[in-house]
């Protein structure tokens, strides 16, 4: 590890539900580093998910703030904050959320096309990390025409695509076998070693828990020691 290059600090989410203060998380401090690999654990409803989507700037918090090296996320126009997570920051998540109608290339070229790279190039880019998880055999297929783990390897080559410097993965495994779980946890690993890129995996697999750097358990709106 070398140095801080995404940091939540002192991050409170709260809101009001019916009349009732809900406090989700409570003065959580946070720091990835490059090359790092974290697991962030905890019960449902911890607020694992909403601390993700507020470090990807997907969500607000109530107060505090997240920098990315060094320099404050949530000062930035909604604008900008597109453009930050399209350049630097991949997502991955429980339930693929790809785009029924396009094919795995189309699919995994879809970051680039937004970033305004030609059609081509970013075809090309798409081949290239589909041949990289296994799926050079499906480059015209549909979601639906996939099983659940090959879903999931292309929503990582998504993810993958602009060379993000921190992929965010929200229970990459929990709807897939033991089986899928290991090709999707040997990718993780290959692509952290390969290209450094960090992850921020939110997991209740305690096997994918260990297999990262270091686990944080979140209880209660803030994380427990270690």
């Amino acid at each position: 590890m070398s140095f801080p290059l995404l940091v939540g600090n002192n991050i409170v989410k709260s809101y009001i539900d019916a009349q009732r203060d809900v406090n989700i998380l409570q003065g959580v401090d946070i720091a990835i580093y490059s090359g790092e690999t974290l697991a962030i654990a905890g019960a449902s409803g911890s607020g694992k998910s909403t601390l993700l989507h507020i470090l990807g700037t997907l969500d607000t918090p109530s107060s505090g703030d997240v920098l990315f090296k060094n320099k404050s996320l949530l000062r930035l126009s909604k604008t900008q904050q597109a453009k930050f997570r399209n350049s630097e920051l991949g997502f991955v998540y429980q339930f693929h959320h790809l785009l029924p109608e396009f094919s795995a290339t189309e699919n995994v070229a879809m970051p680039k096309l937004i970033a305004g790279v030609s059609k081509k190039e970013a075809n090309k880019s798409a081949h290239q990390l589909l041949e990289r998880v296994g799926l050079s055999h499906r480059l015209s297929h549909k979601p639906h025409q996939l099983s659940g783990g090959e879903r999931q390897r292309v929503a990582i080559a998504r993810a993958m695509v602009n060379h993000p410097s921190i992929i965010m993965a929200d229970e990459p495994t929990g709807n897939l076998d033991n089986e899928a779980s290991n090709e999707i946890l040997s990718l993780i690993n290959d692509i952290n070693t390969l290209d450094n890129t960090s992850f921020i995996i939110v997991t209740h697999d305690q096997l994918l828990a260990e297999k990262m750097d270091r686990t944080l358990t979140l209880v209660n709106g803030n994380f427990v020691p270690q």
